[in-house]
């Protein structure tokens, strides 16, 4: 086991001094080990604000506020269309939901309020 903290990015147990920064080999994050000591858990799942602040969460109902392109579509999703029963993920679209007549596709909360 090594005497470095692990990745806090990936878990990794890997972890290396370079100078006065810490190197995951796996995902290639670096870090200063003084300055996660005081951090946040960086695990901890952030909170997801739609464009009006409001927090969101998992079953939520939202309502998209511009016409959205959809690839492969003739036709956007347009403003004022409710989605129902969405599930947050983390990356750039970060919720996941299934809407009538396009199917299951990502949104960006930024373009959403809570209904």
């Amino acid at each position: 086991m090594s005497e470095f903290p692990p990745c806090p990015q990936c878990g990794s147990q890997y972890a290396y001094p370079n100078d006065a920064l810490l190197v995951c080999p796996e995902c290639f994050h670096e870090w200063d080990p003084a300055a996660t000591e005081t951090a946040v858990d960086e695990f901890a799942p952030a909170k997801v604000l739609d464009a009006n602040g409001n927090e969101l969460q998992n079953g939520d109902s939202v309502i998209v506020i511009k016409d959205l392109p959809v690839k492969g579509a003739p036709k956007p999703v347009k403003a004022g269309t409710k989605v129902k029963n969405i599930r947050l993920t983390e990356g750039d679209h970060n919720i996941d939901c299934k809407i009538e007549g396009f199917g299951a596709m990502g949104l960006k909360s930024e373009f959403v309020r809570k209904a």
